[in-house]
């Protein structure tokens, strides 16, 4: 069973500038239920998501196999604050972040490395939002 899209996410997801075409990067994607959304609304769409836990990555691809099949969605497990980007990758036109504790806030020891980071992917990735 695949799992509901709260209201919280859904009024999330209606709020990002998304149209066809564009190739996105969620930070923090957990279980895979916002870029599955954005998926299911857009053709052609790109969403790479990241997530440092292996269990939401793993969910996530369940969650997500359709999508994934379509080429429409990936997965990566990584942190933010050590995302590497490999050159030949195509610039994302945004970046989205939802309640990412290296961002927000929650996990102190981290957050300078992953606004760093973050900040790199703006400056050479076009849009962010967090």
């Amino acid at each position: 069973m695949t799992p509901p899209v709260s209201k919280r996410l859904l009024d999330i997801v209606d709020a990002l500038p998304l149209r066809d075409g564009m190739r996105i990067l969620e930070i923090g994607c957990g279980t895979g239920i916002a870029a599955r959304e954005i998926a299911y609304r857009f053709d052609p769409i790109y969403i790479m998501g990241i997530d440092r836990s292996a269990k939401a990555i793993a969910q996530a691809q369940k969650n997500c196999e359709e999508a994934i099949s379509a080429g429409k969605i990936s997965f990566i497990q990584a942190a933010i604050e050590t995302l590497t980007l490999q050159t030949a990758v195509e610039p994302f036109n945004l970046a989205f972040a939802i309640r990412v504790g290296a961002l927000d806030g929650r996990h102190s020891g981290k957050e300078a490395a992953a606004l760093k980071k973050y900040r790199e992917i703006a400056s050479t990735r076009r849009e962010i939002i967090y």
